[in-house]
């Protein structure tokens, strides 16, 4: 795709999508949320790709929203970041709805909307010279790109709302231990060991990680039972379909299952 500020290539079935602004940080504008917005439907539709793995140029995860530019546009400020947060929720609605997984490799700081861009990756990798901060309250402002949502659920409400109100800085091993990072990994080998996961995510039963995947996002607005309903209506739906049959049969026959065929 020619995308500027967003880089997508595809290797094994992986998704690779690098925000590709490393001389500000990877930080966010309105042509890079727009960009982030295209790979992600991209990424969602094409049948090339069964995982997807987030990172940064550079140094840096992301540092968040572009600033100066949001600065520039005066008394316009406020509908400037109406179109900002709504291709870069758009975004992030599609990595979290999409059947693929979406890993996060955070390659040095996560801050503002880069925090929250990692929190609604479905698993997040970090190099050891990571750093995580919300810092929005420190300027004034509010989170987006979903870290109201997806933070609370992390780390707890009362957890969260130190991370916005102190502007507390998380090293990685802080964040691997506070849920927000499941490993940490030295920075030479980040990307060897996510593209490693992915590789072997891409071989498995993505429609079965994807309805897992919608699961376990709307837990928590389901009662036990309602949720259970839903348990039972899914695992029935994939016994009965094609990655179902396979991995039942691989099983039983004692050998590995082939999804990509299937």
């Amino acid at each position: 795709m020619e995308n500027n500020r967003v880089h997508l290539s595809i290797e094994n079935h992986v998704g690779i999508i690098t925000l590709n602004r490393p001389e500000v940080g990877n930080a966010i504008d309105l042509q890079t949320a727009k960009e982030l917005m295209d790979v992600s439907i991209f990424c969602s539709e094409s049948e090339k790709i069964r995982a997807v793995v987030i990172t940064g140029a550079g140094n840096k995860f992301s540092v968040g929203g572009d600033l100066k530019s949001f600065a520039n546009e005066g008394d316009e400020i406020s509908s400037h970041l109406k179109s900002v947060t709504a291709y870069l929720h758009q975004a992030i609605s599609y990595f979290a709805r999409m059947n693929k997984p979406v890993i996060g490799a955070v390659n040095g700081v996560a801050a503002g909307a880069g925090m929250s861009l990692a929190c609604a990756c479905d698993l997040v990798y970090a190099s050891e010279n990571s750093k995580f901060v919300m810092a929005y309250n420190k300027i004034g402002l509010t989170p987006d790109g979903s870290g109201s949502y997806f933070l609370p659920r992390l780390v707890g409400m009362k957890r969260a709302l130190e991370l916005m109100y102190t502007n507390r800085l998380l090293d990685a091993k802080e964040a691997n231990e506070w849920g927000i990072v499941n490993h940490v990994v030295s920075e030479d080998k980040l990307m060897e060991v996510v593209l490693d996961l992915a590789g072997n995510l891409a071989n498995g039963p993505m429609n079965a990680f994807g309805a897992t995947k919608k699961l376990f996002y709307h837990s928590l607005q389901e009662t036990l039972e309602s949720q259970m309903s839903k348990e039972s209506l899914l695992l029935a739906e994939r016994a009965n379909s094609i990655e179902g049959k396979e991995g039942i049969s691989a099983f039983l026959e004692k050998r590995e299952a082939d999804y990509l065929k299937h």
